[in-house]
């Protein structure tokens, strides 16, 4: 295997064990049954199936191709490949997954004090089943040193896994990580489906009911799109860095299929651990419209209702979250991590990982701060063009998500999809693709072009449009 100077991943496996950590994440556990129950659930899911073999396929292939290709970061990798039209979409990529990072730690650090609270329960410390999960959730919302301290243990956490580089630090954490995450979902799920009533859950996830794409398409289409790159962890540079590690003697066809199908399985197995106990808690569909808190006050009450089981379950499943968020969050943090230290080296300068991701962990704790401080719009602080009468987000959370998810993700996979389509065309992907041996079937490579040329841009112009639309509706 070629060596290189940032390193290079141990194995294939270990590769697609990181790859598919960054994408099994809050997108999955926290975002993708609370959509799936804002939109209706079954026709969201066939939509977000649709548009990962048609969108997220074609992306996947073309990232993982173009750092391969490139070789470096994000942006040098963007650059070598489309010059300056590649340096505009390497921008975005860079942009997103620092946006990401200010709330997905937060998110990660809620996650982790009920961790603590549960096994507190457990201990017969703290009766935490004593109160609602929503009491519960708001006390933690409201405590702004306890929420900002957390989330410093979170980033230190990260910060301890990406110091040891890609092969000692990423790949080594995720060949533990994921398949203990793995297990501890299987178990969820099989405790969720067990509770009476989760069979609503199910009708309510997989019973066709086409009214949803009837009444609001467009709407429904932009929630799944979203949905599919913040899960499929595309358009945000990371997907770019981890193929800048991968041996030319990797197929990228085959690699791209296991990451976006074992991703795909693990969010609708999220939606079996999470809206079936939701319906099962007798909130029906309103505790599939709760929206984010979803995953920590409904699923919460569900462990309260448990009995002396419940802070079992309750820290098996929110350490699984922790983990799920911890693997995202190192992928996200290494896209910035390996910028800085690739511009270091073109400048001459030694690469001092441990002094960049230190760095990089700070700044990112500074703007997850703020958005810890905010508490979800509990702490009345200000929140950018709240004035403006547009809703950009009530929260620091919710507009850091729009400028992130809503613009910056989609965009930057419309660009690179007119940009490989149409500008540097198919053919340098198949190029990359086709290396040591390995070859493009004419029929894949027929199906390729197609969507890279007119499925994606078309699609990804509908996304970008329903989430402006989504996000700046008159308040």
């Amino acid at each position: 295997m070629e060596q290189h100077h940032r390193g290079q991943w141990g194995s294939n496996l270990g590769f697609l064990m990181a790859t598919v950590g960054a994408a099994v994440g809050l997108g999955n556990i926290w975002s993708f049954p609370f959509r799936m129950g804002k939109n209706g659930g079954f026709p969201f899911l066939i939509i977000y199936l649709v548009l990962a073999i048609l969108v997220g396929f074609t992306i996947m292939l073309c990232e993982l191709a173009i750092g391969r290709k490139g070789g470096g970061s994000v942006l040098d990798s963007y650059r070598k490949v489309g010059g300056k039209m590649g340096g505009f979409l390497g921008f975005f990529a860079l942009l997103s997954p620092f946006l990401i990072l200010s709330f997905y730690t937060v998110l990660g650090a809620y996650c982790i004090q009920y961790v603590g609270l549960n096994f507190a329960e457990l201990l017969g410390i703290f009766s935490l089943s004593s109160v609602s999960g929503a009491d519960s959730f708001g006390a933690m919302l409201t405590n702004q040193p306890l929420a900002i301290g957390t989330t410093f243990l979170f980033i230190a956490l990260c910060f301890l896994i990406i110091r040891g580089g890609i092969k000692e630090g990423i790949e080594r954490f995720n060949k533990v990580g994921m398949p203990a995450l793995f297990v501890m979902l299987v178990i969820v799920i099989i405790r969720s489906l067990t509770l009476p009533g989760a069979i609503e859950g199910l009708k309510f996830m997989f019973a066709p009911n086409f009214e949803p794409i009837q009444t609001n398409f467009i709407s429904v289409l932009s929630a799944a799109g979203g949905q599919m790159f913040f899960s499929l962890s595309l358009a945000m540079g990371i997907t770019v860095t981890y193929g800048s590690y991968l041996s030319k003697k990797e197929s990228l066809v085959k690699n791209s299929l296991v990451i976006i199908v074992s991703d795909t399985l693990v969010a609708v197995m999220a939606g079996l651990a999470v809206l079936p106990a939701a319906f099962a808690l007798g909130g029906g569909e309103d505790a599939a419209l709760s929206g984010p808190k979803l995953l920590f006050i409904t699923l919460q009450d569900v462990f309260n209702s448990m009995g002396a089981f419940g802070p079992i379950f309750g820290i098996l499943f929110f350490l699984f979250v922790v983990l799920a968020a911890i693997t995202s969050a190192i992928a996200l943090t290494e896209v910035l991590v390996t910028f800085i230290i690739d511009a270091r080296i073109a400048k001459g300068k030694a690469p001092k990982r441990n002094t960049v991701v230190a760095l990089v962990c700070l700044v990112i704790f500074i703007e997850a701060a703020v958005v810890a401080a905010d508490g979800l719009g509990s702490n009345g602080m200000w929140v950018p063009f709240q004035s403006t009468g547009l809703d950009l987000g009530s929260c620091w959370l919710e507009f850091m998500d729009f400028v992130s998810e809503g613009i910056a993700m989609p965009l930057g996979a419309l660009i690179m999809s007119i940009l490989i389509g149409w500008v540097i065309g198919p053919k340098a992907i198949r190029d990359e693709v086709s290396l040591e041996g390995h070859t493009m079937s004419d029929g894949v490579y027929t199906f390729f072009v197609i969507c890279v040329r007119f499925v994606a841009p078309i699609a990804m112009a509908f996304i970008l449009f329903g989430q402006i639309q989504t996000f700046t509706t008159p308040v």
